[in-house]
């Protein structure tokens, strides 16, 4: 697969030009599966060319053809849903049931924006100026510079291109290469879809021959980031010599509020299927578990029962219910935090260490508890099988602990009080809350956070405004 696609630039498949050799590897047996020639800056240089030319295009293109390019393009994610799925699950390790519906709410995106594509509306202002009216209109920003991280390897992507296409822009994607082949999949699907030549453009390589050459050029007008917080940090100090404007989906570190007269069976159920999912590595996944302490025996038990029935195994195997970290690196950070929740006093009640298994980078879902506020598993982002659990007694002393986190994507609360729902919604500082339910992430809603977890909105009517400009016209008569 690797070696029929490669770059894709002006509309045509091509092979990088950089001296550098990508290897893409199985988490989940730490075997080869491709190699690609990464790209080099001049094919970079040329993917910024093509999405000008593209734009010129694209932008002119009325709204309503370019709706029915991305339901074209929806139509073409369906016919591959099977070849996709396995791509996958074999670069990112997450079990096929978790990378088909991954795939599936990727199909969404193209399927609602491509209605938001005929719902860009302006406004009439009455002017104070005699024979005069005011005219607000939204236009494409321009030229598009889209990053992507390796945990959700399709649907980061459509969140990001099919918003900028809905809207009239055009797109140079860098995907994370640990996971490329996902990413050439969605282009082959945008080529057959009919999707303009220089539109979209997709580079993969180095950060030298890649990201420096999208973040210094003019013709990039507008950069959208998933990933870190630290990578975040510095694509604001680069983008701000050429002003660029900035949407950003960064760290989380989502706390979990279960009161006392929640129903503890519904949240444990729902709690440990979201937490070992993707084997933690999710930005709004539940971190830490601050439990009422009249039930937190009860909840740690049931906890740690439900984890221990975890399938843990090769994504593609069936009934496998977590596969591997993404590579080593993740396993000695996960190790690493372990290792800090013993030496302050945490209980490990389950896992807490690698499952030896098929050359993948595998660690046991683990649940450790009686963790003081500074371990590392409650302070920082785990990005891994982790469920940490600490306890509160009352609510006055619980929010500060709660808030004082630099992260602020996702946060949840498990309640039956309707008084309780409303303070707890009015005190949680996060960019989305979940009451009773970890769904947050759907097309028709926006995605996003605040303070260290980023800015901007992916999702919904206010995703596709995050690729447009504001434009005011005062017309006199």
């Amino acid at each position: 697969m690797y070696s029929n696609f490669g770059q894709f630039i002006n509309g045509e498949w091509c092979k990088g030009q950089s001296t550098e050799t990508i290897c893409v590897t199985d988490p989940g047996n730490g075997q080869l599966l491709g190699k690609i020639c990464g790209a080099s800056t001049r094919d970079t240089l040329k993917a910024i060319r093509s999405a000008e030319q593209g734009l010129a295009i694209w932008r002119a293109t009325p709204a309503w053809e370019r709706a029915d390019i991305l339901h074209k393009v929806a139509d073409e994610m369906r016919n591959v849903t099977a070849d996709v799925a396995t791509v996958i699950s074999q670069e990112s390790g997450k079990p096929i049931a978790q990378a088909k519906r991954e795939w599936a709410l990727s199909i969404d995106q193209f399927t609602w924006y491509a209605e938001e594509a005929r719902r860009i509306y302006g406004r009439i202002v009455e002017s104070r100026v005699p024979g005069g009216r005011c005219e607000i209109v939204h236009e494409p920003v321009g030229v598009v510079a889209a990053f992507t991280a390796w945990n959700f390897p399709v649907v980061l992507i459509a969140r990001k291109v099919a918003p900028a296409l809905a809207a009239g822009c055009s797109v140079v994607l860098r995907p994370s290469s640990e996971v490329p082949g996902c990413a050439m999949m969605i282009f082959q699907c945008l080529k057959n879809a009919g999707v303009p030549a220089g539109v979209a453009n997709l580079v993969i390589g180095a950060t030298a021959e890649t990201y420096q050459p999208l973040i210094h050029s003019p013709a990039v007008k507008k950069v959208s980031l998933t990933g870190s917080t630290s990578l975040g940090q510095q694509m604001i100090r680069d983008s701000a010599e050429t002003v660029k404007r900035l949407s950003m989906e960064l760290g989380g570190n989502a706390p979990v509020l279960v009161f006392a007269d929640a129903d503890i069976e519904q949240v444990l159920d729902l709690s440990v299927a979201t937490k070992f999912a993707n084997c933690g590595q999710v930005c709004v996944t539940a971190d830490r578990f601050y439990v009422h302490e009249s039930i937190k025996d009860a909840f740690v038990e049931g906890f740690a029962r439900r984890a221990e029935k975890i399938k843990v195994g090769y994504g593609l195997d069936e009934g496998t219910g977590m596969g591997p970290l993404i590579n080593p690196r993740r396993l000695a950070a996960i190790e690493a935090i372990v290792a800090d929740a013993r030496s302050k006093g945490g209980t490990i009640v389950t896992g807490g260490q690698r499952i030896e298994y098929n050359g993948g980078y595998f660690y046991a879902p683990t649940v450790i508890s009686d963790l003081p506020d500074d371990a590392l598993a409650l302070a920082e982002e785990n990005f891994g099988p982790i469920a940490a659990i600490t306890t509160f007694s009352d609510e006055d002393t619980l929010w500060p602990r709660v808030n004082n986190c630099d992260f602020a994507l996702s946060a949840y609360a498990f309640t039956r009080d309707p008084v309780r729902i409303r303070n707890v919604i009015a005190h949680l500082e996060a960019g989305m809350v979940g009451i009773n339910s970890y769904a947050l992430a759907a097309a028709e809603v926006p995605f996003g956070g605040i303070k260290a977890s980023g800015m901007g909105r992916e999702g919904g009517t206010e995703g596709i405004h995050d690729y447009m400009n504001v434009k005011l016209a005062q017309v006199v008569l």
